[in-house]
């Protein structure tokens, strides 16, 4: 789907005038028909399943959703809405290259990804008719993604009141976004952290967590590094998806026994630990 914010413009280098900002978003979701091993372009929603909650997903710097597949998938899988945008600026495609500078525009691009979703799914006709909950919402990204997923979710300039949880995968609090209070009634928190991450380290995780409020939930990959254990490795890459599909469906499905089963699911010798505070 092809979103554009009029409200904002932006100038891609050599072009001569601004533009309205455009958001090319994924849109994956439940669908009929045979399972599949990959996605089928135009597939029927399953629209008798639903509505479903949504998930607005955030990529890191120098790639695209499509980096994040087998994991985007999973979420859908288990009865989600996943909507990823590209950012225009930080995707590995943009044009004159990769530009971390727009980072602190795509906390406000996942609220216009978020309300356009809504948006298409409560219009009489369309793809997407009906198919959201619009009182079910999370909002996750991984490295600069999980920046601008943790801005959205609890900065005092970005905080998005329709997010009902957050999954931040190697992420860190993002400077210019009035600081981060965690207010009472923020969103429960998945944070996701590998030890050997030198990109995105520890200590930025730690950092947030700490001060984030209950209910929070902290996973160590053990050992994993930046973007890996979210895209191929094995077997780190199925402990999140296990441990990120029982956060979701604790608190976006509300099953009570969902949060209850992450300290198991978190905890695999050698390879992952969980930290729960509910």
């Amino acid at each position: 789907m092809r979103f554009l914010d009029p409200s904002r413009s932006i100038r891609f280098p050599g072009a001569r005038r601004r533009q309205p900002r455009p958001l090319l978003t994924y849109v994956r979701y439940p669908a009929t028909g045979s399972p599949t091993r990959s996605a089928v372009l135009d597939a029927a929603p399953a629209s008798a399943g639903g509505p479903f909650p949504l998930v607005v997903f955030a990529h890191g710097f120098a790639v695209t959703p499509r980096t994040y597949t087998r994991l985007l998938d999973s979420w859908v899988r288990a009865g989600y809405v996943v909507a990823a945008p590209v950012f225009p600026m930080e995707n590995a495609d943009a044009p004159g290259g990769p530009n971390g500078s727009d980072l602190v525009n795509e906390p406000q691009d996942m609220r216009v990804v978020i309300s356009r979703m809504l948006a298409a799914s409560a219009a009489p006709a369309g793809p997407l008719a009906g198919l959201l909950d619009p009182t079910e919402v999370a909002v996750a990204g991984q490295s600069d993604g999980g920046e601008a997923a943790l801005a959205a979710a609890y900065s005092r300039g970005f905080r998005d009141a329709r997010i009902d949880a957050a999954m931040i995968l190697s992420g860190a609090e993002m400077s210019g976004v009035g600081g981060f209070p965690f207010a009472l009634g923020a969103p429960p928190l998945l944070a996701v952290q590998g030890t050997a991450d030198k990109s995105n380290e520890p200590r930025y995780t730690d950092a947030f967590f700490t001060a984030a409020r209950r209910p929070k939930y902290l996973l160590r990959l053990l050992g994993a590094g930046h973007l890996p254990p979210y895209t191929y490795q094995q077997p780190q890459l199925s402990i999140v998806e296990r441990v990120s599909v029982a956060f979701l469906d604790g608190y976006l499905k509300h099953r009570s026994a969902a949060p209850q089963s992450l300290a198991a699911l978190g905890s695999v010798p050698v390879r992952a630990a969980l930290l729960a505070r509910p």
